[in-house]
């Protein structure tokens, strides 16, 4: 395989050195320059990937990335930021970086990205084969949402709704929504009522009740529960859901990419993120989503 050519533009020598025996150790073939002025005069080698520091004397990474965009448009930048710094980090993103890794690096994580950025290209390349999550999520129109004082009973209607209707999204009619998401009178989000929140609030009180000290070996018995079910959700039909729901779930913006919200219902083990554009929720991206959006890849 042809290496990949990796520039590495980072005013501090030791952490340059370093990280170029590193890289060539593991067969890229590297450039380095200690500057920004000396990674445009660099561009002339044509790098495959640029790994750039933001932190530099001159033009710092900022202004070297905004300049290798108007000479190599299409050549994907790596950012390299301090620890904790995401406002450099966003906006790298905003000027067209790939990605940011936090100084100091490991060195597996680097050279993976590296790789992604060689197969992948720039951001906006990126974008054009791959939906964005616009286009993947579920609009809060289409979406069902009740305010806090609502019902148990209404959310259950409504919620049956969504598994029954018409919709004018495709995937609302394949799975239905499995929760209503819990809205303001300024139609913020502020929770949401999940299937598994009705059947929660059916259990019998005392499953979730500390045991005694003297009775630990208490032990529950489900066959003698004929019947509780019916009652259960009798006695608990009219009360509201900002009762019962769950607390809003995690948000992502509309502009992040598809891994990302990957990454985050992974990492929470969440089914489902509010999408927002600016502070306001428009959309839900649910796990089904994305699973339909892997099988869209592979028919196309």
């Amino acid at each position: 395989m042809e290496k990949i050519k990796v520039l590495m533009v980072d005013d501090e020598e030791r952490f340059r050195e370093t990280t170029n025996k590193i890289l060539t150790r593991r067969g890229f073939d590297t450039i380095l320059a200690d500057s920004g002025e000396a990674a445009l005069e660099k561009l002339a080698e044509r790098p495959d990937v640029i790994i750039l520091d933001i932190r530099m004397k001159g033009m710092d990474g900022h202004q070297t990335l905004r300049e290798i965009r108007k000479r190599m448009a299409d050549v994907p930048v790596i950012m390299l930021t301090g620890h904790g710094d995401f406002d450099s980090a966003r906006q790298a993103r905003e000027e067209g970086a790939f990605d940011y890794l936090a100084k100091p690096c490991d060195i597996d994580v680097l050279t993976g990205k590296i790789r992604d950025a060689a197969r992948l290209g720039t951001p906006t390349r990126a974008a054009q084969r791959e939906s964005s999550i616009n286009e993947v999520m579920i609009p809060i129109g289409d979406y069902t949402t009740l305010t806090g004082n609502a019902t148990i009973r209404e959310a259950i209607i409504k919620l049956k709704q969504s598994f029954s209707s018409t919709f004018s999204t495709t995937r609302i009619m394949e799975t239905g929504h499995r929760s209503v998401l819990v809205v303001d009178n300024r139609e913020r989000v502020v929770g949401i009522l999940a299937i598994s929140d009705l059947l929660q609030m059916i259990m019998p009180q005392y499953l979730t009740a500390p045991k005694p000290s003297t009775a630990d070996s208490i032990q529950y018995s489900p066959m003698f529960w004929t019947g509780m079910f019916l009652q259960g959700l009798k006695q608990k039909a009219d009360v509201k859901i900002e009762d019962v729901m769950s607390p809003a779930p995690y948000t992502i913006s509309n502009k992040a990419s598809l891994m990302e919200a990957t990454y985050l219902m992974l990492t929470y083990k969440v089914r489902r993120l509010v999408v927002e554009d600016r502070g306001k929720a428009i959309g839900v991206i649910r796990e089904q989503d994305l699973f339909f959006e892997m099988e869209r890849i592979l028919a196309g």
